[in-house]
């Protein structure tokens, strides 16, 4: 697995969501270069933030939600393709912007 090339990890973490989970958005965001240095930079994995927006995650805790997520990406983490994985996983109504109300 660790011989996917960086510039192709993104493409991987969000074919991997898409295919786990009923994604409504999803952003893959790759901060390897804000851990230059850090050890698990040096090993080859990288640092990645995603944000998925799924029905999935109606009525799941904050943990269960990350778990899928995991889950979704198996091997990848296991194998150090992917050193730190930061996740924002929101429900569709989590992530509408507040409507605004009549005194605004």
């Amino acid at each position: 697995m660790s011989d996917i090339s960086r510039s192709e990890r993104p493409a991987m973490i969000r074919e991997r969501l898409c295919h786990a989970l009923d994604v409504r958005h999803i952003d893959v965001r790759d901060d390897s270069h804000l851990h230059a240095g850090h050890a698990g930079a040096k090993a080859g994995g990288g640092h990645y933030h995603v944000q998925v927006i799924s029905d999935d995650f109606t009525g799941q805790a904050r943990l269960q939600r990350h778990r899928l997520v995991y889950d979704a990406m198996g091997d990848a983490i296991r194998d150090d393709c992917i050193h730190a994985l930061s996740i924002e996983a929101l429900t569709p109504a989590e992530a509408e912007p507040p409507k605004p109300t009549a005194s605004e």
